[in-house]
């Protein structure tokens, strides 16, 4: 899966010919899995026209303040525009516009866009050889550098004057890249490795019946999505679920007892840095397993249990430098429970879910967290979406390795 997937691109387009290859760019932006939405200058619309880029883009292409037909004049808010995107790319980057965009001027709706874009900016110069090295070009890059953009560097080839060299728009296919190496690049949690369990576990009674629960594993799933959407490897250890999780940052390993759990989890644990257990495993499990299955023969049957391995406890006995995540679920004095459970697993961070709240538990989109760490600090959440959830517990590991 892309780092482009799901981010919320604004390509801005300015007149050279090196415009006729946004029609790729759109395309391979959309195959990665981003929304765009396209600002054209208007030069820029003597290259391509709006139609193409607003059929690959599935949106409304921009060019002007406003929309004019012959019942109303509609307004593009440039500054909704702006704020909307996740990154912003002007390609191609015309020595007109980037010199505009070095000094503030603002005379047409893509310059007054970038002029309200809070998200990164990125850059990709087209121009002609002399115009690329001029000292003017120069220093326009210097000080959109200085603001903070990015630029993405020009190839050397045939130029449109039918000189060979420098500054040709940078492939499609280049600018794609250049945009996905860098922003995995600034991911918080790039190089780290996070062990992750979820679901629920299944103690077998015979071939037929289990001792489960209600966990869907919804929430370590979503644990597992926003740690590799920061770039993190991840290991999900998950009991069994129907959920499902591509992304080539997590390796999922299916388990279905609490044994297995413990297994996948100790064989990995030693190389993380994080581990974060979301699981709601089994406590106890039969002690027998009936090799056939159980017939009704009796009023009453009895199954006797025996204590499933903690594994929780047993990762915090072992674990040297890693950051240890567990979850509470409890019912009543909540606070003071996982606290005890803080200090009996050796754990930097519980999450603490009660069964009292509306909205938290077992099968819902929602939750409702406390967290609390090792220094008994105790930090209560609003109720969220579990997309929610996980983003502030990922936001708590980046916070650990400031």
């Amino acid at each position: 899966m892309s780092v482009l997937s799901g981010k919320k691109i604004l390509l801005g387009i300015s007149g050279g010919i090196a415009a006729y290859k946004t029609a790729t760019l759109v395309r391979l932006f959309i195959k990665a899995g981003a929304h765009v939405q396209v600002i054209m200058t208007p030069a820029s619309k003597d290259f391509i026209t709006p139609l193409t880029l607003s059929t690959l883009s599935k949106n409304p292409v921009y060019s002007s303040f406003y929309d004019q037909d012959e019942d109303n004049e509609k307004w593009n808010n440039h500054v909704e525009l702006g704020l909307w995107a996740d990154l912003m790319v002007i390609a191609p980057a015309t020595a007109n516009t980037l010199s505009k965009m070095a000094n503030g001027t603002c005379d047409n709706l893509l310059l007054a866009t970038y002029l309200s874009a809070k998200c990164p900016v990125y850059f990709a110069p087209a121009m002609d050889l002399d115009m690329y090295i001029h000292p003017s070009t120069i220093a326009s890059f210097k000080k959109l550098e200085q603001f903070g953009n990015t630029m993405i560097p020009a190839e050397s080839g045939e130029l449109a004057s039918g000189l060979s060299g420098e500054g040709r728009m940078s492939e499609p296919e280049n600018i794609v890249a250049f945009l996905e190496a860098d922003l995995e690049s600034r991911l918080p949690l790039k190089g780290k490795k996070i062990l992750i369990t979820a679901g629920p576990t299944y103690e077998a009674i015979d071939p037929v019946r289990f001792i489960g629960n209600h966990s869907s594993g919804k929430m370590g799933f979503d644990i597992a999505q926003s740690a590799a959407n920061l770039g993190a490897s991840v290991i999900l250890v998950s009991g069994p679920s129907h959920l499902k999780i591509e992304n080539n940052l997590v390796k999922v390993i299916r388990v279905v007892s609490a044994q297995e759990m413990y297994d996948a989890c100790h064989q990995y644990f030693a190389d993380v840095d994080v581990a974060i257990a979301a699981a709601a495993v089994a406590d106890y499990k039969p002690k027998i397993i009936a090799l056939q299955k159980i017939k009704k023969t009796a009023d009453d049957f009895t199954i006797e249990l025996e204590k499933t391995k903690d594994i929780l406890a047993s990762l915090g006995e072992i674990k040297k430098n890693q950051f240890l995540i567990g979850f509470a679920l409890e019912t009543e004095n909540e606070i003071e429970n996982a606290k005890l459970k803080i200090q009996k697993k050796n754990l930097d961070l519980i999450v603490l879910n009660s069964l009292q709240d509306k909205g938290a538990g077992f099968g819902k989109p929602t939750n409702k967290i406390t967290f609390i760490d090792k220094n008994f600090e105790v930090q209560p959440m609003e109720l969220k979406s579990k997309e929610a959830v996980a983003d502030d517990i990922l936001n708590k590991v980046i916070a650990h390795f400031l």
